[in-house]
C-alpha cells in the first residue's frame, strides 16, 4: 500500500505528545512532532489539569502536522483514566478539570460505602476499589457542592474532552468510561443508581461507544489553522492503558502485561470480566479492552517514586539521569527490608525522599542513606510488588501465564526489567516502549479497513518493532 498518516495525541500524567504514524506493508514507523509537559495546578488547595494549555499544545502538534502537507487520514486521542470535564449548557467548560491526585476524595469512599456497601460497589463494576476513581470524584464534588457540578449540563472523560474541542461532538468511549466505577461491565453502560447516590444523572453521559468509532471531524477553523483540512477524530482506546495492552505483542493467549510508567499496571486479557469475592478480596479491577476484551488488572505505584525523587533531587543540584540511577544500583546491595509502593504516604508528597525515609523510620525498617541506596529500594520493592500480584493473577487466571509483557517506558528499564523476571520467575519480553501510540494508531488504521482482528493488529506491530527477552535467574 502507499504509506498511510495517522496523528495519535498520546497524554499521560506528566507529559504529552503529539505523534505521526506512517503504515507501509512492512511496517509502522512513529514520529514525534510535538512534546510537552502536563503539570498539575494548584489554586487554593485544590488540584486541576490545565485542559486549555494541553489544548494549545495539541493543536501546535497539529499544525506541525499541517505543515508536511500528507493526507492525514484520521486522529486518535488516548489519555490517563478516571478525570473529566464538566461542560455547560451552552458548550462551555466548567472551569478546568479536577485531577485524581486532589485530596478531596480522601475518605469519599467510606463515606459512600455508608450509602451502598463496598461489596455491592464491586460487583455491579467489578472496579478495584481507589479513593480517586471517577464515582467517588463526583461523590465529593456533590458533598462539596462544586459550582462545576452545579453547572453542568454533560460530563467527558478527558480523551473525549478533548475531541469535543476538537471536533464540538460529545463522546463517551467505552475503555474511559470503563475506569470510572459506575459502569456496568456486562452491559458496558453507566450504572444509574450508583450515579444518583453520588448526586449525578445518567443522562449527563453521552452515548456510549467503542474503540474504531468515528467521533467527528475537525472544525472548520481548526482544520484551516492546522493546515490539515477537515479530518476525522476517532475514538481509540481512549484510556491509555488500554491502547497500550491492545499493542501487546504477545503470539498466543497465555500472558500477562505490565505496563510500565508512572504507574504500573499488570493484568490479563479476558474475554469476560472476573467478578468474584476472590477477585474483591484482591481488589484487583476489570476495565475494558479493544473488542470488547476485559483488561482484569491491578493498579500499581510505578516509576511515579522515582520521578518523584529525581524532581527533588533535580531542586538540590543533582539531575541524575537514567544512565548514572543504572550506574548508581550497580554499587548498591540488596535492599534490607522492602517498602509498599502503593503506600498512601506516597500518594503526592512534596518531598519523596524525605516521605520515603519517614515510611521506613515509621516502621523500623532499615532507612536508605545515600541516593543510590533509596533507588535500590524503589527498585526492589517494585519488583517484589510486581511478583505479588503475579501470584495474584496466577490464582485466578483461566489459563497458565507464561510470559510477562512489559510495555510502555519501563521496557526500556534493563536492570527493573531482569529483577522482575528474577522475582517472577517466567521470562519477561520488553517492548515496545511506545504501545501506548501503537495501540492508538492501530485501532485507527483498523477503523480506515487497513488491519483486520486484534490478533492481526498485534502481528503488525511485532514486524515494526525489536523486543528484548530476560530469562529468570536463580
Amino acid at each position: 500500500m502507499t504509506p498511510q498518516h495517522f496523528l495519535a495525541i498520546d497524554l499521560g500524567a506528566t507529559s504529552g505528545r503529539v505523534i505521526l504514524a506512517t503504515l507501509t506493508d512492512e511496517k509502522l514507523d512513529l514520529e514525534v512532532l510535538h512534546r510537552f509537559p502536563n503539570r498539575l495546578i494548584e489554586v487554593g488547595g485544590k488540584y486541576f489539569w490545565n485542559i486549555y494549555a494541553l489544548y494549545e499544545d495539541i493543536l501546535q502538534g497539529l499544525t506541525e502536522a499541517g505543515k508536511r502537507k500528507i493526507e492525514v487520514r484520521s486522529i486518535g486521542i488516548d489519555t490517563w483514566g478516571v478525570d473529566f470535564v464538566h461542560v455547560a449548557e451552552d458548550g462551555t467548560l466548567c472551569g478546568l478539570p479536577r485531577a485524581y491526585r486532589d485530596p478531596y476524595t480522601n475518605g469519599a469512599p467510606e463515606s459512600y460505602f455508608e450509602k451502598i456497601s463496598r461489596k455491592e460497589v464491586y460487583a455491579r463494576t467489578g472496579i478495584q476499589i481507589m479513593n480517586f476513581n471517577s464515582l467517588f470524584q463526583l461523590y465529593a464534588q456533590h458533598e462539596e457542592q462544586a459550582s462545576a457540578l452545579k453547572n453542568s449540563d454533560t460530563i467527558l472523560f478527558m480523551p473525549d474532552a478533548l475531541s469535543y474541542l476538537l471536533t464540538g461532538k460529545k463522546v463517551c468511549e467505552y475503555t474511559i468510561l470503563s475506569t470510572s466505577q459506575f459502569m456496568n461491565p456486562r452491559t458496558k453502560q453507566v450504572d444509574e443508581d450508583l450515579l444518583t447516590v453520588a448526586g449525578v444523572k445518567a443522562e449527563s453521559f453521552p452515548q456510549v461507544v467503542m474503540p474504531g468509532t468515528l467521533v467527528g471531524t475537525l472544525t472548520p477553523s481548526i482544520a484551516k489553522a492546522t493546515g490539515l483540512g477537515e479530518v476525522p477524530v476517532v475514538a481509540v482506546a481512549g484510556h491509555d492503558t488500554g491502547s497500550a495492552v491492545a499493542a501487546v505483542p504477545a503470539e498466543d493467549e497465555g500472558f500477562a502485561y505490565l505496563s510500565s510508567g508512572t504507574w504500573s499496571l499488570m493484568g490479563v486479557e479476558l474475554k469476560e470480566p472476573e467478578i468474584t469475592d476472590e477477585s474483591f478480596e484482591m481488589n484487583f479491577t476489570n476495565e475494558g479492552g479493544v473488542d470488547g476484551t476485559t483488561r482484569f488488572l491491578k493498579n500499581i505505584t510505578g516509576m511515579w517514586l522515582l520521578e518523584q525523587c529525581r524532581a527533588v533531587w533535580k531542586k538540590e543540584g543533582k539531575d541524575y539521569s537514567y544512565p548514572e540511577i543504572m550506574q548508581m544500583m550497580q554499587t548498591t546491595t540488596p535492599s534490607v527490608d522492602l517498602l509498599d509502593p502503593d503506600a498512601p504516604e506516597f500518594a503526592a508528597p512534596t518531598n519523596m525522599p524525605a516521605a520515603i525515609r519517614r515510611y521506613c523510620e515509621s516502621r523500623a525498617l532499615a532507612v536508605p542513606e545515600s541516593d543510590a541506596q533509596l533507588i535500590r529500594l524503589i527498585f526492589d520493592s517494585l519488583a517484589a510488588k510486581y511478583a505479588d500480584v503475579l501470584g495474584k493473577l496466577q490464582q485466578v487466571s483461566p489459563f497458565e501465564i507464561k510470559t510477562l509483557h512489559v510495555i510502555g517506558g519501563g521496557a526500556q528499564n534493563d536492570l527493573l526489567n531482569q529483577m522482575t523476571a528474577d522475582a517472577c520467575g517466567i521470562p519477561v519480553v520488553a517492548g515496545p516502549s511506545e504501545a501506548t501510540a501503537l495501540g492508538n494508531v492501530m485501532v485507527q488504521a483498523r477503523a480506515a479497513g487497513l488491519v483486520g482482528s486484534l490478533q492481526e493488529m498485534r502481528q503488525y506491530i511485532l514486524r515494526s518493532i525489536e523486543t528484548k527477552r530476560y530469562e529468570p535467574r536463580k
